[in-house]
């Protein structure tokens, strides 16, 4: 596998997915594609297969679990690491989710500077 990692960002807010594509590329060095919807997100991880993706949790639509969910049924989707994007930390979401196969979850408002390494602790890219 080649050094240049593939990240797929997922925000149905257009500055956030902005601000993490350009943290990633730029500081994490990486390859980064977005999707602005649940379908959006499902539709691109099946076919460009990216190294993780990271995913809103609150989308209009397909939310983030039903999101993850999806990408869990499908063969060529169902072993790329997630990690969840999300303003909503509270001690219930976080119990919910830890029994979800996620990578982690990286709370927003997330700072630009440290979003690549954050995300590469959690997927153990060090």
């Amino acid at each position: 596998m080649s050094a240049l990692r593939r990240v797929l960002v997922v925000d149905d807010d257009d500055a956030i997915r902005e601000v993490a594509q350009m943290a990633l590329e730029i500081v994490g060095g990486w390859e980064v594609r977005a999707a602005s919807s649940g379908v959006e997100a499902v539709q691109r991880a099946t076919e460009e297969a990216p190294d993780a993706v990271l995913l809103d949790v609150m989308m209009p639509g397909m939310d983030g679990p039903t999101t993850f969910s999806r990408l869990r049924e499908c063969p060529q989707t169902a072993a790329i690491p997630v990690i969840f994007l999300t303003a909503k930390v509270q001690a219930g979401d976080r119990r919910a989710w830890t029994e979800l196969d996620i990578a982690g979850v990286i709370a927003k408002p997330f700072d630009p500077m440290t979003l690549a390494s954050e995300v590469s602790h959690l997927l153990g890219w060090n």
